[in-house]
């Protein structure tokens, strides 16, 4: 087994004793960082930094030399896998991610070759290889990947959406067609996160960014079944130890219950699902992670304190518990409020454990 300094994270995630609550944040390599704006600036643009890895090596290591994380994450984006498939993705100032090539028809879902997208994504393998070097065995490396749904949206719609008609659309008028496109992505997913895994990852994350915008049965059909699948394909074991996997739908506390049965160690948890009450549901089936609003980060430090410890005593004493936001910090955060929110888990769940 490969040593770490500091490994509650991935005992954490298997309900293992730990001495405190462990935390990291969606999003902790971002542009609310003074350091890594400069570095974003220096790579030229969004996409220049995702495939640089020295550089996507460096933002990734610039929030664990300012707060006590108890886990890095792999910078990059969940839309480089569309991007391998041939979509062309490029980012609009202000308009977010969008694809010169969206999916329009059949025939171009039936085109895609699952097998390209890890074969394209180099990059981002000798990133999680860097990372992994020069961590040095200090914290755990996660790896992550957008669900199939997740993604399909991005890819049939163009880029975000507010209301999804297109892709839902195709799932409800044409669902052989929509099936196809979730199958490819489901093995293209689970061979991008394998090879993660294969250069050092040694935690996973799926996002299910979009899995909460469907309704309850169709999250079944078109979300929650790919994930499945992808967990079924993934290496469950590295280096002597577990490969933990964590499934993220926003807007999923509804589905609490199912999620915990698909195969994964941890669920995510957004703000809108109150901690202990999930902790009720699903017992020590899986660890939970989550779940600070995000805005919170906006307050003052006594009130992100005060949220911190309200979040602690919901979930109660005991193991199974990953401290994080409920989604990513957004880029107009104060860093020294994400120091309040770090200081006051390290200081107060102790009692918890």
């Amino acid at each position: 087994m490969v040593s770490l300094e500091n490994d509650r994270f991935l005992r954490a995630l298997m309900c293992e004793p730990v001495d405190r609550t462990p935390l990291w944040m969606m999003r902790q390599a971002g542009r609310y960082l003074p350091e890594y704006r400069a570095t974003r600036a220096e790579a030229g643009s969004f996409m220049g930094l995702c495939t640089n890895p020295e550089l996507a090596c460096e933002v990734t290591l610039q929030p664990l030399r300012r707060y006590a994380m108890d886990a890095a994450i792999l910078f990059s984006d969940i839309l480089t896998v569309p991007d391998a498939l041939g979509l062309g993705l490029y980012f609009s100032e202000g308009e977010g991610p969008r694809f010169e090539r969206p999916l329009s028809s059949a025939a171009e879902i039936d085109a895609l070759d699952p097998e390209r997208a890890a074969s394209e994504l180099d990059y981002v393998m000798d990133a999680v290889a860097l990372i992994r070097k020069e961590l040095k065995g200090s914290v755990p490396l996660i790896g992550f990947a957008g669900s199939p749904w997740t993604l399909a949206t991005y890819m049939v719609e163009g880029g975000s959406s507010k209301d999804f008609a297109k892709v839902k659309s195709l799932a409800f008028n044409e669902p052989a067609v929509m099936h196809q496109l979730l199958g490819k992505l489901a093995k293209s997913v689970a061979v991008y996160l394998a090879e993660q895994v294969r250069c050092g990852a040694q935690a996973l994350q799926i996002f299910d960014t979009w899995g909460g915008s469907l309704s309850h049965a169709a999250y079944r059909e078109f979300s929650l079944r790919y994930m499945t699948e992808i967990i079924e394909q993934l290496p469950r074991e590295a280096e002597g130890r577990r490969v933990p996997v964590i499934v993220f739908t926003k807007g999923g506390g509804q589905w609490l219950e199912t999620i915990a049965d698909c195969g994964a160690d941890a669920v995510g948890l957004d703000w809108t699902t109150d901690i202990g009450e999930a902790r009720a549901r699903v017992g020590d089936r899986v660890c939970l992670q989550g779940n600070m609003d995000p805005t919170l980060l906006n307050a003052s430090p006594e009130r992100i304190r005060a949220e911190v410890d309200q979040i602690l005593s919901s979930f109660g004493a005991g193991s199974g518990h990953i401290f994080n936001l409920g989604h990513g910090v957004t880029p107009g955060i104060d860093p020294d409020h994400v120091a309040a929110m770090v200081d006051a888990v390290v200081e107060l769940s102790p009692a918890y454990h």
